[in-house]
């Protein structure tokens, strides 16, 4: 609901931006049926965790919470035009990040608790397929909304844990994801070329999470990936 609040904003906003005419740069780069570019983002990784009902009894984990830390992108942009105001974008890339785990542990039931951090670096290989829908270009700006699906590939992620110090800690992720991801975005058309900064929620649907018998990763019963992504495309 925040989400469509905030593009409905963005939308209503620029429909309401002067009229007045000025000249514009690249008049004619929206007719280009196919054309390339780069990327270079910002990110905040997170995780949205349902605890397990270990969590309510005594002598285990009590509660898990996401630490967050800013991580970066870099993509490449391949940018299909369909019709005056519907592009179809591919923009496959890489994604560094990190987000950690931290467990309050009651090792008593009473009031001996700790807290235990566990850190979980991200290196994502990404193939994003997007649909990018503009408003009328107005003088040199354009806003838009974009929406779609990203497929995600972990290299760092641990299917199999092999080192003996690391068996309980919930390092055994899927490497594989996929997510929904919906944004707004205002392209700047500049003499030369064309930059566009864009802010994009994007939210996995795959339980990433491998059972084991640890008692860190039994107290999650569902975990998936999250990010809120800040882009400057050049193009």
């Amino acid at each position: 609901m925040k989400h469509s609040i905030l593009i409905v904003f963005v939308i209503c906003f620029y429909s309401g931006f002067s009229q007045i005419k000025k000249p514009q740069n690249n008049p004619y780069y929206d007719y280009e049926v196919l054309h390339f570019g780069f990327s270079i983002g910002f990110n905040m990784m997170d995780f949205s965790i349902t605890p397990a009902y270990s969590v309510l009894s005594p002598d285990s984990v009590k509660s898990v919470e996401v630490n967050r830390f800013p991580g970066f992108n870099l993509n490449i942009v391949s940018n299909l035009r369909l019709t005056d105001n519907l592009d179809l974008r591919f923009l496959p890339g890489l994604v560094f990040g990190q987000r950690n785990l931290i467990y309050t542990i009651d090792t008593s039931g009473m009031s001996s608790a700790y807290d235990k951090l566990i850190p979980i670096e991200s290196i994502f290989v990404e193939a994003p397929l997007l649909l990018k829908y503009k408003s009328n270009r107005l003088n040199n700006h354009r806003p838009y909304v974009i929406g779609g699906f990203t497929y995600r590939f972990d290299m760092d992620a641990k299917e199999i844990i092999t080192d003996e110090k690391r068996k309980n800690r919930p390092r055994r992720l899927n490497r594989s994801d996929l997510y929904y991801e919906i944004g707004v975005g205002i392209d700047y058309y500049l003499p030369y070329f064309k930059l566009s900064s864009e802010l994009k929620f994007s939210v996995g649907l795959i339980d990433i999470l491998k059972p084991d018998e640890s008692k860190l990763t039994s107290s999650i019963d569902r975990m998936t990936s999250k990010l809120v992504i800040l882009t400057f495309h050049f193009e």
